[in-house]
């Protein structure tokens, strides 16, 4: 592995460990009070939402845009072998997590677009969550991410 693709998988797991914690704390949180009192979210944000309380966003948000990155970021690295996940690629010419990390990226734009929909406002931390999702996503295109999570043929290409 060479510098530049040690660098750019150094940053890819930063940005999902940095996604990850914050929305394991913002996640716990609205799962211990779905009334959002723990965060200051007063229950009429989710007046246009399909939601009556915190609760079933803060279960994804915890899930899917809090553990999964966790793990993400941990495969990346170790790039162990999950069946599931495995199923799931879309690009079996890469290891998993690499396909995971830019659903992740995406996840988290549309995340972001769903949550300005709803609350029907923008606010600073919608702007840097975006910018977040969109370098996640442009850090795993790069090609020194995709060279790095190329899985090798037998020949050993």
């Amino acid at each position: 592995m060479n510098s530049f693709q040690k660098f750019s998988l150094f940053v890819l797991v930063g940005l999902l460990i940095f996604q990850s914690l914050g929305a394991i704390g913002g996640g716990l949180a609205l799962v211990i009070s779905p009334s959002g009192a723990l965060l200051q979210m007063p229950l009429s944000l989710l007046e246009h939402s399909p939601f009556p309380n915190f609760l079933i966003p803060g279960l994804f948000l915890l899930c899917i845009l809090g553990l999964l990155p966790g793990y993400t970021a941990y495969a990346l690295i170790k790039r162990p072998d999950c069946r599931f996940f495995e199923y799931l690629n879309l690009d079996k010419e890469y290891h998993w997590s690499w396909s995971l990390a830019f659903a992740i990226g995406i996840i988290l734009i549309l995340w972001i677009d769903f949550q300005v929909l709803f609350i029907r406002s923008i606010h600073l931390f919608h702007f840097i969550y975006s910018l977040l999702g969109t370098m996640i996503v442009f850090v795993t295109v790069l090609p020194a991410t995709r060279q790095h999570l190329r899985i090798r043929n037998k020949q050993g290409d």
